[in-house]
């Protein structure tokens, strides 16, 4: 199995929708030393040396809940062009909503949410799970969307080496006709 791709989350921190007052609650949330690890290795980083999410989380509607945050992350990364590790900062800020799936929500309700306009700027709200939320599973989430698939380290540039210094073949065909007799 790919060290990826593991059986559990590396991150969870679950939230009850009942858990959260009318006036909204404030969460700081900080990942273990294994949760670090557990998310360079879910993400292919070297080290995730430390993160942190600062989360509200409010009532949405009538069963819903609306998370608004950032998250901090000090990483290491390896460079595209050089191959040398280096560190680096993750700042994202987070926002998202949930509510009930349909099937949960009473008809009544139902049809009133359905009749409740929802514009194009925004996404329809994620389904909340057991009547909660993995806050855990949501910063994970916006961590790995942060992150640069093509990170480079301050500074670094990839020089191409020149095909007329004897160490590098334009193509694989010039290859080929050097093996290939002259005349023919």
């Amino acid at each position: 199995m790919n060290e990826a791709f593991e059986a559990h989350p590396p991150l969870t921190r679950r939230l009850a929708v009942s858990d959260v007052p009318p006036e909204g609650l404030d969460l700081d949330i900080d990942a273990t030393p294994a949760e670090c690890a557990s998310l360079a290795r879910h993400n292919a980083l070297p080290a995730v040396r430390a993160l942190h999410a600062e989360l509200r989380a409010r009532r949405w509607r009538v069963d819903g809940l609306e998370i608004d945050g950032e998250l901090r992350a000090s990483i290491r990364q390896t460079c595209v062009a050089t191959l040398e590790e280096f560190d680096s900062e993750i700042v994202e800020p987070i926002h998202m909503r949930f509510a009930p799936p349909p099937d949960e929500t009473p008809r009544s309700r139902r049809r009133h949410e359905e009749s409740t306009e929802i514009t194009l700027d925004e996404d329809p709200p994620d389904p909340l799970i057991g009547g909660g939320v993995d806050l855990g599973g949501v910063i994970s989430e916006f961590f790995t969307l942060a992150l640069d698939p093509y990170p480079r380290k301050p500074g670094a540039h990839f020089v191409e080496p020149k095909p007329d210094d004897g160490s590098l073949e334009i193509s694989p065909f010039a290859a080929l006709r050097r093996l290939k007799p002259r005349g023919e």
